[in-house]
């Protein structure tokens, strides 16, 4: 324990506690990280050699919550830890976004940060300490890294700002701001907002960047103390000259020619003849041959960065604020509950919505006290096809989770109530081609497909993506508005914002630079606020301007009623038996709350009448005078018993079933008779007791 040391700073009134030399000792860089009562261990290793064969950075980041972090024990049969939830996985994205473009870019070899979760304080989020952790461990450690970065999170209760906001408030707030910047730039944005205006947005990041200026500060002096020195690695670079070779087979202005289409299909085409040229070129060298790929991907990309920053000319011939041609529709898919389709250039997205009683919402068993239900749930799939490649589907990826998350975060804010709308909703965006900013399409198709269903949202949202070219100085770049694939690949940012015509409701930005100039965030925010507002008014609202007054015709309906909490008993019935017999005669669905709300479900208004009326009937008060229509379910010497809601019953005396005397009940009635009866009170054993003869 000789090199162990302890770091701390108070941050938004709370301690950050960091040590470095306590526990895992074998990695190359660990932190064991303590914020209020929250404990993440966060760990960075990396291989000693560079992955073969590979053109990327292999980075991998991993959020692993442990249940008995929380005092639980795991569901299900195993009893351990299974797949990665899909919190865990968009903490990882986001732990990933902000420090992938600060390891060099030349350095292939594996790097993995992990994030144990140990303890969560409810008061301090545990994804804020992994993602300072794994920056910490990173920067401590001896892998080559540009940092260090810092992270903070803004919140907003009654238009306050609230730094690193505790879970409830978070829950509970206006805003879910996650920003990490470098000692001189933003270089990651990530947002959930309840219509924030632009203005109040840019606020609330430059208070984040502010405060993660003084984390930086106590990460340096860790780093200063307890940081290792780099290691030296074995560098992938492409070669200089081989680029200066390249040029003499394809010129710039040939590489040029063949990059500047707006078919994706046609430049591949030219890209796939220039690659036969190169392979022809290089087939002796046997240093060069296997770079061919990379080094004609950087070949395309100084190309594309050239037009655009010193020429503003875009690969498919658009203005630097022109969107790609728009196309929108609703009802394009028959029976199901909404659908609509939004096309953007060659990225086309349907949107199908499905509603369904609440008793269908998703039950998340996560890292929080209480089981939480998700009420509104948007999926979003990207299949081969899409892109024009073949491979097998294996299920939604952490692109797609991201994705799909993003859609969702964009429109909760504007969903109803459930007291307003009491359903589970479901929308799935199935992506039909893709070239750029699938994400956003999404947005857009799933928008209409709501209000198609009959989803009574508040105000239309859409989305939008804005790159950017930069030069060498901070003031020479170029935003471009509605970003293709080509310019997100070779650009430098991927900024999506997404909001209505009074703000912003989500926003996440990625970039591959080393940050971002407050002029360059801000003009990114209003290029976005154009181009949405242009977006709603030229397309979607010609589709589709308003949710419609009703649910389609294949949805479930929904009756809702409030009984006596005391009474839900009633209704219930033992072990359920009263409840599941109005749902087999009725066909319906029923939800009951613990605060006595009632929901009847289905398709068949009779049924749902029926079922009504049943529950109803149970949790009334009975008097006297009051006429039901029940089954005869059980005869007996002195008289019949009438069941005139499921699990309730009264009886008829022989002297009242008919207006002359009768000897036997049977001379009258037979089990199964359908009969109107007269209530007539209780009788001395405390039973309801009816009247045939006295019934109209």
């Amino acid at each position: 324990m000789s090199n162990y040391k302890s770091f701390s700073m108070e941050l938004a009134g709370r301690t950050l506690t960091v040590d470095v030399g306590r526990v895992g000792k074998q990695a190359n860089g660990c932190a064991f990280m303590h914020y209020g009562e929250t404990t993440v261990l966060s760990t960075a290793t990396a291989s000693e050699k560079p992955r073969e064969g590979i053109d990327f950075f292999p980075l991998s980041v991993e959020f692993e919550e442990k249940m008995y972090s929380v005092g639980k024990i795991p569901g299900g049969f195993n009893k351990r830890e299974g797949k990665a939830s899909e919190n865990a996985i968009l903490t990882s994205r986001v732990i990933d976004r902000p420090m992938r473009p600060l390891f060099p870019k030349d350095y292939r070899n594996d790097v993995t940060l992990n994030n144990m979760v140990m303890s969560v304080d409810p008061e301090c989020r545990p994804e804020l300490v992994a993602m300072l952790g794994a920056a910490i461990a990173t920067s401590i450690s001896d892998i080559p890294f540009f940092g260090p970065c810092a992270t903070t999170q803004i919140g907003m209760i009654d238009g306050e700002f609230v730094v690193n906001p505790s879970q409830e408030q978070w829950k509970n707030g206006d805003l879910n701001l996650t920003v990490a910047s470098t000692s001189e730039k933003v270089i990651m944005i990530e947002a959930g907002a309840n219509e924030i205006p632009e203005a109040k947005m840019i606020e609330a990041i430059y208070k984040a960047h502010e405060i993660n200026q003084t984390i930086i500060e106590f990460i340096n002096k860790i780093v200063s103390e307890a940081g290792k020195p780099k290691h030296t690695y074995e560098s992938c670079a492409i070669p200089e000259e081989m680029f200066e070779a390249m040029k003499k087979v394809t010129t710039p202005e040939e590489m040029e020619e063949a990059v500047f289409t707006d078919e994706k299909q046609v430049r591949e085409e030219n890209i796939r003849k220039i690659s036969e040229k190169m392979e022809e070129a290089f087939a002796d060298n046997e240093e060069w041959l296997p770079l061919i790929g990379e080094a004609l991907y950087q070949y395309q990309k100084k190309t594309v960065r050239k037009m655009i920053l010193k020429d503003h000319k875009r690969p498919d011939g658009r203005e630097i604020t022109q969107i790609r041609p728009l196309a929108a529709e609703v009802d394009i898919i028959p029976r199901v509950h909404g659908s609509a389709m939004f096309t953007r250039g060659q990225t086309q997205i349907c949107n199908v919505t499905t509603l369904a009683p609440l008793s269908e919402c998703q039950r998340i068993d996560g890292l929080d006290e209480n089981e939480v239900a998700k009420r509104y749930m948007h999926h979003y799939n990207f299949p081969s096809y899409s892109v024009g490649e073949t491979k097998p589907s294996r299920g939604p990826g952490r692109r797609e989770i991201g994705h799909g998350a993003l859609a969702e975060r964009a429109l909760i804010p504007v969903l109803p109530s459930e007291e307003e709308f009491p359903y589970a909703i479901r929308s799935v965006s199935e992506t039909f081609e893709s070239n750029g900013s699938t994400s956003m399409a999404s947005t857009c198709s799933s928008c209409m497909s709501l209000m198609a269903a009959g989803v009574p949202i508040k105000k239309m949202v859409a989305g939008i993506s804005c790159g950017l070219v930069t030069g060498e100085l901070d003031d020479d770049y170029v935003l471009l508005t509605d970003i293709q694939g080509l310019e997100d690949f070779f650009g430098d940012m991927d900024f999506k914002v997404t909001g209505t015509t009074e703000g912003i409701t989500a926003i996440q930005m990625d970039i591959k630079i080393h940050g971002l100039t407050r002029a360059i965030v801000e003009g990114a925010i209003e290029r976005c606020r154009e181009a949405r507002l242009f977006i709603m008014d030229t397309c979607m609202k010609p589709a589709i301007s308003a949710p419609r007054p009703e649910v389609g015709r294949y949805a479930p309906k929904i009756i809702q009623i409030r009984i006596d909490p005391e009474k839900i008993g009633d209704v219930v019935g033992q072990r359920g038996k009263t409840i599941n017999a109005i749902i087999d005669q009725t066909g319906v669905k029923i939800d009951i709350t613990d605060d006595g709300a009632v929901s009847i479900c289905g398709t068949d208004p009779e049924g749902m009448k029926k079922a009504l009326d049943m529950v109803q009937m149970i949790v009334t008060d009975f008097e006297e005078g009051q006429q039901y229509v029940g089954k005869v379910v059980s005869i007996k010497e002195f008289g019949a018993f009438i069941e005139f809601a499921p699990g309730k019953e009264g009886m008829v005396h022989i002297s009242k079933i008919a207006k002359e005397r009768i000897n036997h009940v049977e001379d009258v009635l037979t089990l199964g008779d359908v009969v109107t009866v007269k209530c007539l009170g209780k009788d001395k054993m405390g039973r309801l007791s009816f009247s045939i003869k006295d019934a109209k």
